[in-house]
């Protein structure tokens, strides 16, 4: 006698009744990048369908963004000026606090996640600053808590650190206790590879260092046992979320976490990833929507609560039909 699993598959209501794994809208956080010094919107060469945005072209990606029910976006917001400090990260009149601000007056219930990191705002292009050519750790987060701080004050919903520092968590856990928000939660990037699949980012963000690269604080990608050390760390120093990025080529590192923390976790559908799949499927090799819904599904399948995905907007409209 044998098994006949095909039973649960002889027609697409059978199928629904018996989905392990559902994909949502409400899964989705769509990121936006927000750019000074320019007017309208500007395509990312590298990245089809995705832009940076003025101020003025936000209103109107904000009213398509709530028309698709997405609940959530992250920003990275890219200054007209940059320093070796990073300055225009912390100030109050900065493009990503201004844009905070601007989308918790048009959408007060959206959550705004800020992407706390200084690489789009530094001169040099690192994530922290520098002690000659190498980046020092403990006077960056200094530095970042400054930064956290500014975003919650422009009215940041979720803090979520990309910097790869050690200790960003517990810092800006403290930094931001201590100034009365305690309620405001952390999305910690903790387990963020030195990955390859950042270029199409780094064309967005206009964010790549001007030299060297940052395998020196972001993780190798050979590392399981590290990326969970990273992660049990940032759990301990007060996150809220935990973070996997990239998420394609580190499912297995995903399941594990899923295995081992209570937390969310989410996912980042990186830019690699996004620009694979737009080329292939630009290009006819491919049918986007079904490879990017079974992409998406197979993160949610490895123990994602949430994924953040350049293709948001295309997989809540994907949902809606």
């Amino acid at each position: 006698m044998f098994q006949r699993h095909r039973r649960l598959r002889t027609s697409s209501t059978l199928r629904d009744l018996v989905r392990e794994t559902q994909l949502s809208v409400d899964d989705l956080i769509a990121p936006i990048f927000v750019k000074e010094a320019i007017e309208g919107k500007e395509e990312v060469s590298s990245m089809p369908g995705v832009f940076q945005h003025s101020l003025a072209s936000l209103e109107e990606e904000i009213e398509h963004i709530l028309s698709l029910g997405i609940k959530a976006v992250i920003l990275f917001g890219i200054p007209s000026e940059k320093d070796e400090l990073g300055s225009q990260a912390w100030s109050d009149e900065g493009i990503v606090q201004q844009a905070i601000a601007q989308i918790k007056r048009q959408a007060p219930h959206l959550i705004v996640i800020a992407d706390t990191c200084l690489c789009e705002f530094t001169s040099h292009g690192h994530c922290g600053l520098l002690d000659g050519s190498l980046v020092d750790n403990d006077a960056s987060l200094q530095i970042l808590g400054k930064v956290a701080l500014s975003q919650v004050k422009a009215g940041a919903d979720i803090i979520a650190p990309s910097n790869a520092m050690d200790g960003f968590v517990a810092y800006i856990r403290q930094v931001l206790d201590e100034a009365g928000f305690q309620a405001i939660p952390i999305m910690s990037y903790s387990i963020k590879f030195a990955s390859s699949y950042y270029g199409p980012f780094r064309d967005a963000g206009e964010s790549a260092p001007a030299f060297g690269d940052r395998k020196t604080y972001q993780m190798d990608p050979a590392n399981r046992m590290e990326a969970l050390r990273e992660a049990q760390s940032d759990q301990e120093e007060g996150a809220d979320f935990l973070m996997v990025k990239p998420a394609l080529a580190y499912l297995d590192i995903l399941r594990e976490l899923r295995q081992r923390s209570s937390l969310p976790l989410v996912a980042y559908n990186v830019s690699g990833e996004y620009a694979m799949i737009k080329a292939a499927g630009q290009n006819g090799w491919i049918d986007e929507k079904a490879v990017v819904l079974e992409t998406l599904l197979g993160m949610k399948r490895a123990g994602a609560d949430l994924i953040i995905s350049y293709f948001a907007k295309d997989v809540a409209s994907y949902l809606q039909d």
